[in-house]
């Protein structure tokens, strides 16, 4: 709740003196939004944009559902339910002179609360399976409990199996719904931008907002948007994020390799990070802390791998990239060429990537060996890795992060720079931004007959002989793939940015 001096500069709608929560009180509502009164000297304001959820109203009383600062919660006199990463969820009760006017006060709050545009109706993804399996209790415990306070109209739909996400997207009926919510790590929020971009209306489905609430392991994307705006990453503040219903757009990768795709909103990975990433699935069951115990293990037992890149720079990347990488003399040296965008087969149905003209482009090329090629659409990883922190969600470019060489214990302290950003500062580390990518994988440089693992957003794109669980298919063989960005495609529930 904050505290403020002086009076509202707004027209007022409604002042009465009420009883607030058991204290009769003279009491303001303001055209922006904002209800106002004295107490102990001091005057108090209540932003419903910012601080009320939903209001109701039961026989006598209207009842205000709020999250606020806990720090607040005993200036106001307001009864606390739970509280959570420094916000609590707090109810005020409203009771006024008589039923005429309780009925104003409800019907001007309400109107104004509706005027935000906030979502009424929602789609609910839990998966059970991810992380540490705490999706369905942060669902029950946190997400439930925040969106009946908005009274927000919800369906839930537990996930049963990879790729369910990605039907169900496929076949949501977007005319019942504002928005679809993923309470789960990054797969959920991959799988339903796969399933909207796959069918025939795509253009139109890409443009339902996705909410994102942290219940995985590596949580990227709601952590990218809950520190954009100085929030901690907890279900409780993505929930009311979603609930405020401001949005963002969010660019989205197409990856290519012929006429197989597959849209990325994350990152993709080839060498140690994804090796990290994919291996510590053998130590799922811990949660978060996988990651950084297998990386060590990973280092000390370091790999490299022969291959080469090829990019198209963005804007401002140019005078940097010529330093380290070599010109493509011409297009048809590249390793393959696709007419990205084009629609080619009658039968092709869904969105087909961007239509870029590559083919008069100025691509570069860097030869490996590597020890890691990553590539990011949004700063964070997950909660404790912040790989990119240049990256905008909806600047058209991709963040490229590659290490060609370094000595073990450097690579050691250069993973405990996740956490601030500061590793791309490093002379071992090349950091640039790209408008279009190609990957040509290779072998180990000591095991010719080895491959590596390609990750993208979590899940293997492609394996290489030898790799970890070679012997399940994946979706792209371990060959040439194509990367291409479309600005803006998506839409997510954010805070305010």
């Amino acid at each position: 709740m904050e505290i403020s001096e002086g009076e509202s500069e707004y027209p007022i709608i409604i002042s009465e003196r009420v009883t607030l929560s058991g204290t009769l009180i003279p009491l303001v509502f303001n055209s922006d939004g904002t209800l106002r009164w004295i107490e102990g000297g001091h005057e108090k304001c209540l932003s419903l944009e910012k601080e009320v959820l939903g209001v109701s109203i039961e026989g006598s009383r209207i009842i205000l559902k709020c999250a606020v600062k806990s720090s607040s919660s005993s200036s106001a006199g307001i009864l606390c339910c739970s509280s959570t990463e420094g916000l609590a969820r707090k109810s005020l009760v409203l009771e006024a002179s008589s039923h005429d006017s309780l009925h104003l006060w409800f019907q001007k709050l309400r109107e104004f609360l509706h005027s935000l545009g906030r979502p009424k109706r929602l789609f609910v993804l839990v998966n059970p399976y991810g992380g540490k399996k705490s999706a369905s209790k942060v669902y029950v415990d946190t997400v439930q409990p925040l969106l009946e306070d908005a009274g927000i109209q919800f369906t839930v739909q537990e996930t049963k199996y990879q790729l369910h996400a990605k039907e169900l997207a496929y076949g949501l009926d977007l005319t019942k719904y504002d928005g679809v919510v993923c309470v789960s790590g990054d797969g959920v929020l991959v799988e339903v931008t796969n399933g909207l971009l796959q069918r025939d209306d795509w253009d139109a489905a890409i443009k339902m907002p996705i909410g994102v609430i942290p219940a995985g392991t590596g949580n990227g994307v709601a952590k990218s948007l809950l520190d954009s705006a100085g929030d901690p990453c907890s279900a409780f503040n993505a929930t009311v994020a979603i609930i405020r219903g401001h949005k963002t757009s969010l660019d989205v990768a197409t990856i290519s390799q012929g006429k197989t795709r597959f849209f990325s909103v994350l990152m993709l990975a080839w060498g140690l990070v994804a090796d990290i990433d994919i291996e510590s699935e053998i130590w799922r069951w811990m949660g978060g802390a996988r990651l950084d115990l297998y990386a060590v293990k990973r280092i000390f037992q370091l790999r490299k791998y022969n291959g080469r890149v090829h990019f198209i720079p963005a804007s401002g990347s140019e005078n940097y990239v010529e330093k380290i990488s070599q010109k493509v003399e011409s297009v048809q040296d590249l390793p393959f060429y696709s007419s990205n965008g084009k629609q080619t087969d009658a039968d092709e149905k869904g969105y087909v990537g961007p239509n870029i003209d590559m083919e008069n482009m100025c691509w570069r090329t860097i030869e490996g060996p590597f020890i890691s090629v990553w590539i990011h659409n949004v700063p964070w990883g997950s909660e404790g890795a912040m790989p990119a922190p240049d990256a905008k969600f909806s600047d058209g470019c991709l963040d490229v992060i590659l290490i060609k060489d370094c000595p073990k214990l450097s690579l050691l302290s250069l993973m405990t720079e996740l956490s601030s950003g500061k590793f791309v500062k490093s002379p071992h580390v090349l950091y640039f931004k790209v408008k279009s990518f190609i990957l040509e994988p290779g072998s180990r440089t000591n095991d010719s007959t080895k491959g590596g693992i390609i990750d993208c957003d979590g899940e293997v794109l492609a394996r290489g002989n030898g790799t970890y669980k070679c012997d399940e298919s994946s979706l792209m063989s371990y060959d040439n793939l194509q990367i291409t960005i479309d600005q803006s495609l998506a839409t997510l529930f954010c805070p305010p940015l």
